[in-house]
């Protein structure tokens, strides 16, 4: 086992034995196996070996494999096999070699994507951009929205991992993949508000009542829905936790009496804050940690998610899926333990702030707002990332902070205060809704007649898995430079691609807050 895919590695180099996320070397080397069927099945579309025929199920393969390897996804070792097995029975029916399937785990693992270690490091941001993209794309799709441009490239950047190619040809394909990303972080923007109404700015209670409750957790607005729907009248309140937050600024998920609120905060203290809250949770995308015994038998999960030796709700023909279980689990639990009791500001999408963009020009104008820092992206349990809680509380008061993902955990809660009316933290939403800030960042340069990097704007993003890699290569396709990442650069990055990044973008990796604040210009 060598996985070194999100910021979380042992000893900064890479988990070898078992991932510091739970991750067993059997489970990994499914994994890999997995990957390369789903390269096998790639190059040969793109060698034309494969017919237009087999492309929609290609398509739909791989981006649900690649969203199931995904860091914090899929433990299931017998659900990552099956989906190996279902794809080489698949690749033995098109009469593709399938010599990979049976290779050693040396031979399928990330050091086998190239030997020159500048290459491979290429290749490996390359697929973290694509597992990134794959789990965006996913959401879209479950909502009937698609876009074939998306897993065409899927695809070519597959097959490319076993392709003899240049470093400027793989720098080429990772600008390629932050161009596509952008069309696909619009695409699952367009799927969330034309299903679910334009987010709006609302607060989103942490208390707790007295009916017993189900936690919703990960990312899937649809499998909320469903919940929603079929909890109304049965006395079980709904909240949402980490990456579901953001669900409750939508008007057609807000409107269920039955959604309480929202319960904890990021993804990595689950193991505390389910074991308090009581009753079922439901895990639906990625952002799940094994469960202790302590909860587990009150953990579901649903979609590419799994747990081994924790009940799965698979989807009928039509997508719908039946929650009765949880439910009837739910009426028998007592109602949750009581964390906090805070109102967060959320529902800041590009819409309802471009709503503001008069009233933020004119404060900006009069010197009122003197920054915006986009503080988006990932959260994590390492010690290091308190430095995100400091930089914010450190902030120059005529300082607005622009956020979407989890990262906002390490400063929501605190009383960081408006600028006539505007709240000092903007909460876009998921992490997928970084795209609303490059909206708002576009719209701010256009009337101020500038680019967004002529803008008083600084960009010190935290990062933990491969969305976050594509979200960051979104952002470098649209030519946005002078980004700060920490809590510290991803390991698969050697020296000379870091140099490559530094030179060419501005990349920086953070360090001490009041030296950070000088490097992005904040005073």
């Amino acid at each position: 086992m060598k996985c070194r895919q999100c910021e979380e590695t042992i000893a900064g180099t890479g988990c070898t034995r078992n991932g510091v996320c739970g991750k067993t070397a059997a489970v990994a080397e499914a994994q890999d196996r997995l990957i390369q069927s789903l390269i096998i099945l790639s190059k040969g579309t793109v060698d034309g070996k494969v017919g237009p025929e087999a492309i929609e199920d290609i398509d739909s393969r791989a981006v649900d494999g690649l969203f199931m390897t995904l860091s914090n996804t899929n433990f299931d070792l017998e659900a990552i096999e099956n989906a190996f097995k279902a794809n080489k029975k698949f690749i033995g029916d098109l009469g593709l070699e399938c010599g990979l399937c049976a290779a050693s785990p040396e031979e399928i693992g990330i050091d086998s994507y190239d030997k020159n270690a500048d290459l491979r490091s290429l290749k490996e941001l390359l697929l973290a951009g694509i597992k990134g993209m794959a789990a965006y794309y996913h959401h879209a799709k479950v909502l009937g929205y698609t876009d074939p441009e998306v897993p065409a490239f899927i695809r070519k950047a597959l097959a490319s991992l076993r392709a003899d190619l240049t470093a400027d040809a793989l720098v080429a394909l990772n600008m390629e993949c932050g161009s596509v990303g952008v069309k696909c972080l619009a695409l699952l923007d367009k799927a969330n508000t034309e299903t679910y109404g334009t987010p709006s700015p609302c607060t989103v209670n942490t208390g707790v009542g007295k009916n017993p409750g189900i936690l919703i957790t990960g990312h899937d607005l649809k499998d909320l829905k469903m919940l929603l729907e079929q909890t109304q009248g049965t006395g079980v309140d709904v909240y949402t936790h980490g990456e579901m937050l953001p669900a409750n600024a939508y008007p057609e998920l807000r409107k269920y009496p039955n959604l309480r609120g929202n319960y904890g905060g990021a993804w990595y203290k689950q193991k505390t804050e389910f074991a308090s809250f009581n009753g079922p949770i439901l895990a639906t995308t990625n952002c799940v940690l094994i469960p202790p015994e302590e909860y587990k038998g009150r953990l579901f999960t649903t979609g590419v998610a799994g747990v081994p030796g924790v009940r799965h709700i698979d989807a009928d023909a039509d997508g719908n899926k039946d929650f009765s279980e949880l439910i009837e689990m739910a009426k028998k639990c007592s109602p949750p333990q009581e964390i906090d009791n805070v109102n967060l500001t959320v529902g800041f999408g590009h819409a309802a702030v471009l709503g503001l963009a008069d009233k933020i020009i004119d404060a900006v104008k009069a010197g009122a707002i003197k920054r915006f820092v986009v503080m988006a992206g990932c959260d994590g349990r390492e010690k290091p990332r308190s430095y995100y809680t400091d930089f914010a509380q450190s902030l120059p008061k005529d300082t607005v902070i622009l956020t979407a993902g989890c990262a906002k955990y390490r400063y929501n809660k605190l009383d960081l205060g408006d600028i006539g009316g505007i709240p000092r933290v903007i909460d876009a939403g998921q992490c997928n809704d970084c795209y609303s800030l490059v909206v708002i960042a576009q719209a701010l340069a256009k009337a101020f007649g500038t680019d967004v990097n002529g803008l008083p704007l600084s960009f010190n993003i935290s990062w933990y898995e491969q969305k976050a890699c594509l979200v960051l290569l979104a952002l470098l396709s649209l030519g946005v430079k002078d980004i700060m990442l920490g809590p510290r650069l991803p390991v698969f990055l050697t020296p000379r691609i870091t140099k490559v990044l530094v030179d060419t973008f501005g990349i920086k990796a953070n360090g001490e807050v009041a030296g950070d604040m000088q490097i992005l210009h904040i005073q």
